[in-house]
């Protein structure tokens, strides 16, 4: 797509820190956009003197909008010489692992995740089945701005789509649980929030023996993540207590992340679980770097509880391919976010929310104890977390005001505990956490910069 007259001004940062992401018919989530990123990705990856043949998967979620980008990702890609291969609605997790088992140039998921049906988003993997670096998102904003040539026409691609691509993932996500195994007698309550994976995880679960009970298992183009899944888990927790069920699982729209419902209805977030993994698999000899890879938003108790076993935490940026790329790095094999994304390079290329939940009910069997008493390892040291919204152009952080409150909170809070802001990356909010022993100051420490950004976004 050779870049239209006076249009220079429309590309200018369109990644996030889970690729491009946005309310859906507003730049940058528009139909001309995901045309011009599908042609400038498929110029990047297609292989000059390789193979001649040159192949994408795409999945996407469950939102209707998804439609609408498939096709514009599709004539991008295929206008310069890639064969789409069209998975349908999958998670996020079983792009990356198709792109790897099918010898695929690169994996593009749609969806926004967590987000609102009005959002969407598109994912990129390499060839190798993991996210793409910041450099190579660079080198593709540079693509999409100044325009890529069409291929010529006897070289245009093809698009076919793959009916059994829901069954390949199940088959490589029980390959995860051990397979002497089964959860038969386990009652399971599992979401779906509405998305990618209200097929395959109920399925997954019941052929490995559950008895299923789903939730958020009804997509119609914009109810994903509506009152359910991971980020709303209430709806989970009231139907684990009614059906008296032993574990709820709770993913979000593409199922890459995951929170846990213990039979009492009550929440466990990534941090307990990687505590849980961490602990076993250091027992069992198998934590590669007896290391853990989490994010700056993991709980200080969390890194107290790893410090107690001999276990280092090491903290990357907010974003689960930070994440990996650490993993990767260092040679670790377990990491993951608070939010919920559970990274097992074992097993896959990016955090998987059924294959996590599948890993705490073998560890429940294994154990021989209830949800509850796995769920909760450490104490965790008082957080708080707010978020305030700002106006695209705004740049709320650089106001003087702000600077001074957030240099006065970490005064405040340096003994015994730390204060991290920062920019969300998928959505335009400033993100203000703190932890403390002592919550009272905590919690003025956090209002005292909350309300500093609240009067700068006001101006």
């Amino acid at each position: 797509m050779a870049r239209e007259q006076g249009r220079d001004d429309i590309v200018t940062k369109l990644f996030g820190t889970d690729g491009v992401r946005g309310r859906a018919n507003i730049h940058p989530m528009t139909a001309e956009m995901a045309l011009r990123i599908g042609a400038a990705v498929g110029r990047y990856f297609r292989r000059e003197g390789g193979s001649s043949v040159h192949r994408v998967v795409i999945g996407k979620d469950t939102r209707l909008s998804g439609y609408m980008f498939e096709n514009a990702l599709t004539a991008g890609l295929t206008s310069t010489g890639m064969n789409v291969l069209l998975l349908g609605p999958v998670p996020t997790p079983a792009v990356g692992l198709l792109t790897r088992s099918m010898r695929a140039d690169l994996g593009v998921m749609i969806s926004a995740s967590h987000n609102p049906a009005q959002d969407n988003g598109i994912k990129f993997f390499g060839p190798d089945g993991f996210k793409l670096s910041d450099a190579v998102e660079a080198e593709i904003e540079a693509l999409v701005a100044q325009g890529v040539e069409p291929t010529a026409a006897p070289e245009i691609g093809r698009a076919k789509r793959i009916d059994d691509s829901r069954f390949r993932y199940i088959e490589r996500v029980k390959s995860s649980f051990p397979r002497q195994m089964r959860l038969d007698g386990l009652k399971v309550v599992i979401d779906c929030a509405n998305g990618a994976a209200h097929h395959v995880a109920p399925m997954t679960l019941w052929e490995l023996g559950a008895n299923v009970i789903p939730v958020g298992v009804s997509p119609n183009g914009h109810n994903i993540n509506e009152n359910c899944g991971s980020t709303n888990p209430q709806a989970a927790a009231e139907t684990v207590v009614a059906h008296g069920a032993d574990v709820g699982i709770c993913l979000d729209g593409d199922a890459d992340r995951v929170i846990l419902l213990d039979e009492k209805g009550n929440i466990g977030n990534g941090d307990q679980f990687m505590a849980l993994m961490a602990a076993r698999w250091k027992a069992e000899e198998r934590l590669k770097g007896n290391a853990l890879v989490a994010t700056v938003m993991s709980n200080l108790g969390l890194e107290h509880f790893l410090n107690d076993r001999g276990v280092h935490l090491e903290r990357t940026s907010v974003g689960d391919r930070y994440v990996v790329e650490r993993m990767r790095e260092c040679g670790y094999n377990l990491g993951g976010e608070q939010s919920g994304h559970i990274v097992m390079t074992d097993y896959g290329t990016t955090g998987d929310g059924l294959m996590a939940g599948l890993q705490f009910l073998a560890e429940m069997i294994r154990a021989d104890k209830p949800a509850s008493a796995l769920m909760h390892q450490f104490e965790p040291v008082p957080q708080l977390l707010e978020n305030v919204r700002f106006a695209a152009g705004q740049t709320p952080l650089e106001d003087s005001h702000v600077v001074a409150a957030i240099a006065q909170a970490e005064a405040d809070l340096a003994t015994g505990g730390r204060l991290l802001i920062r920019k969300s990356g998928t959505e335009p909010l400033v993100r203000v956490m703190a932890e403390h022993e002592d919550s009272a100051l905590m919690k003025r420490a956090v209002d005292s910069v909350v309300s500093a950004v609240e009067d700068a976004v006001r101006v």
